[in-house]
C-alpha cells in the first residue's frame, strides 16, 4: 500500500518540525510550507491526503487559505483540519463552515493525533490509543543540557531537556562535548569486540586443524610460520573491516540525527526567548496602565480626554476595515479604557476610498501606476469593498475582541461599527481633466479608504 502523504503549513518552523514528527511515527510522508501562498503554489502541482493549517500566518490567514482551497474544484476533495492555538465554539464553528474538518490545538497529546489519523483516513487499520507518538520534549528551567536523566541501566533517559535560564549557557560547546564523549566510549567498545572476535577466530581455526610433526628445522633456515596463520589472518582483518565500518555508519547517522535534533531544539528555544520578550514587554506596559489609573482626578480626566480623542487608520486597498493594524489599535485603545474604569461606546466608522484600478473581475484588480493617465484605468471605484459582506468586513480576532471586553467589563464598554461606504470623502477628488494621472486620483482615495475610532462615554459619569 503506498505511504499517505500530508501537508503541514505553519509559519513557525518549530511547530511545524514536531507535528511532521508525530506523523512521520506513523508512517506517513510529509511536506511542509510556510505561508498559505506557498501552500496554495504547492497544490497547483500535488495533491496531499490531507492538509494541517494553522491559522495566524503573514499575508493570507489560515481561514483564508480553506476557503481558497475548498472554492477550487481540483483541490476542493482534500480534508483539511485546522492546526492552530485558537480555540472556542465561534471559531470551530467558522473553520468548519469554511470546510474544515476540525481543530487540532498546538498542545496537541499522541492520542488526539491518532484520533484525527483515523478521521482522516490516513491510518490503514486501528492502532494501541494508548501509545505516544512522540516522546515528549521536556523545557526545564536552568537544567543543563548534558546532564543525563533517569534512565535504565545507567543510560540518559529519553526526554530532551532544553535550558532557558539564560543567554550566555553554550549549548553548541556542550552537545558537542558530550558526543565526543560517547564517541571516545563507541571506539573503545569496537576495539575491545574486535581484539576478542579476532582471538576467537583464530582459536577455532587452530583446534580444527590436525597437528603435524614438526620436522627440525635447517640450522641456516629462518622458522617459517604455518600456513594457516596467513587466511586466517586475513579472514580476522576482514571481518574487523567490516564490523568497524558497520559501527561508523551507525556512530554518523546517530551523530546526523543529533545535529538535527538540535538544531530543531535551538529553534524553539529562540521562540521561547522571543514570547519571553513579548510577555515582558506587555507586563511592563499593564503596569504603567495601572500606575496611570491611580494619578489624580485632574491627570485621569485629561488621560480619558487623550484616550477618547478620535483616531483615524488608513486601510489600503484590498484589505478588510477591520483587521491588521485596526485591531491593534483597537486593542490599544481598549485598554486604556479599561485601564481608565471608562463607560460608554467605542464607535468605529469605516470609508471606502474610490481608486483607480487596472485588471479585472476573473484575476482581480490593483491600483494603477502613478504615472498611468486616470483616463486610461479599467475600473473607477471599489470593487474589493463591494463584494465585502457584513461579516466579512472584519477578522475572527476583531470579533473576539469586541467580544471579549463587552464580557470583561460586564457591558460598561461596547463596540459599535458603522459603514459609511463612499458617501462622505474626507479628502475631496481631484477633476477628470485629461492630464490628471492615477496617482493623484489613488492619493485622494487612499486618505479616503480608513477606519476611525472614537470613545463616547456614557451619560452622567
Amino acid at each position: 500500500m503506498a505511504r499517505k502523504r500530508a501537508l503541514v503549513v505553519d509559519d513557525s518552523k518549530s511547530a511545524r518540525v514536531i507535528l511532521s514528527r508525530m506523523l512521520e511515527k506513523y508512517d506517513i510522508e510529509v511536506d511542509m510550507a510556510e505561508s498559505a501562498e506557498q501552500a496554495i503554489e504547492y497544490l497547483k502541482h500535488n495533491r496531499p491526503d490531507a492538509i494541517f493549517m494553522d491559522h495566524l500566518m503573514p499575508g493570507m490567514d489560515g481561514l483564508q487559505a480553506v476557503q481558497a482551497i475548498k472554492g477550487n474544484p481540483q483541490t476542493a476533495m482534500i480534508p483539511i483540519m485546522m492546526y492552530t492555538s485558537q480555540e472556542g465554539e465561534l471559531y470551530v464553528g467558522q473553520a468548519r463552515a469554511l470546510g474544515a474538518m476540525g481543530v487540532l490545538p498546538k498542545q496537541v497529546r499522541p492520542v488526539d493525533v491518532s484520533k484525527v489519523l483515523y478521521e482522516l483516513h490516513l491510518l490503514p487499520d486501528r492502532r494501541d490509543m494508548t501509545e505516544a507518538a512522540l516522546a515528549p520534549v521536556e523545557l526545564v528551567t536552568g537544567a543543563p543540557l548534558g546532564a543525563p536523566a533517569a534512565g535504565s541501566g545507567g543510560r540518559p533517559a529519553a526526554t530532551a531537556t532544553v535550558a532557558v535560564a539564560g543567554p550566555s549557557v553554550d549549548w553548541g560547546r556542550r552537545v558537542e562535548t558530550a558526543v565526543k564523549e560517547q564517541a571516545v566510549d563507541v571506539r573503545r567498545f569496537i576495539v575491545a569486540s574486535l581484539d576478542s572476535f579476532a582471538s576467537r577466530i583464530v582459536s577455532d581455526v587452530r583446534d580444527a586443524l590436525p597437528v603435524a610433526p614438526l620436522e627440525p628445522a635447517p640450522p641456516a633456515a629462518r622458522p617459517v610460520p604455518p600456513a594457516w596463520r596467513w587466511p586466517a589472518g586475513i579472514a580476522a582483518v576482514g571481518l574487523a573491516a567490516a564490523a568497524f565500518a558497520a559501527c561508523w555508519l551507525i556512530a554518523r547517522d546517530d551523530a546526523a540525527k543529533l545535529r538535527s535534533e538540535v538544531a530543531a531544539l535551538s529553534s524553539a528555544n529562540t521562540e521561547l526567548t522571543h514570547a519571553r520578550t513579548d510577555l515582558s514587554a506587555t507586563v511592563k506596559e499593564l503596569t504603567a496602565a495601572l500606575a496611570a489609573a491611580t494619578v489624580s482626578g485632574a491627570a485621569s480626566a485629561d488621560a480619558g480626554a487623550a484616550a477618547s480623542a478620535p483616531r483615524v487608520e488608513a486601510v489600503p486597498y484590498g484589505e478588510i476595515p477591520f483587521d491588521r493594524g485596526r485591531l491593534d489599535v483597537l486593542r490599544d485603545m481598549l485598554a486604556k479604557l479599561e485601564a481608565q474604569d471608562f463607560h460608554g461606546v467605542v464607535k468605529i466608522t469605516s470609508s471606502a476610498g474610490i481608486f483607480c484600478l487596472n485588471g479585472n473581475a476573473t484575476d482581480g484588480f490593483t491600483p494603477a501606476g502613478t504615472a498611468t493617465l486616470a483616463s486610461k484605468c479599467d475600473v473607477i471605484g471599489n470593487p474589493f469593498e463591494e463584494s465585502l459582506s457584513g461579516q466579512q468586513r472584519q477578522s475572527l480576532a476583531f470579533a473576539n475582541l469586541i467580544a471579549g471586553v463587552r464580557q470583561r467589563t460586564a457591558g460598561a464598554i461596547t463596540v459599535a461599527i458603522e459603514n459609511l461606504g463612499s458617501a462622505r470623502p474626507a479628502m475631496p477628488y481631484p477633476a477628470r481633466v485629461d492630464s490628471l494621472t492615477a496617482g493623484e486620483w489613488n492619493r485622494a482615495a487612499a486618505a479616503n479608504n480608513r477606519v476611525e475610532f472614537a470613545a463616547e462615554a456614557a451619560s452622567g459619569r
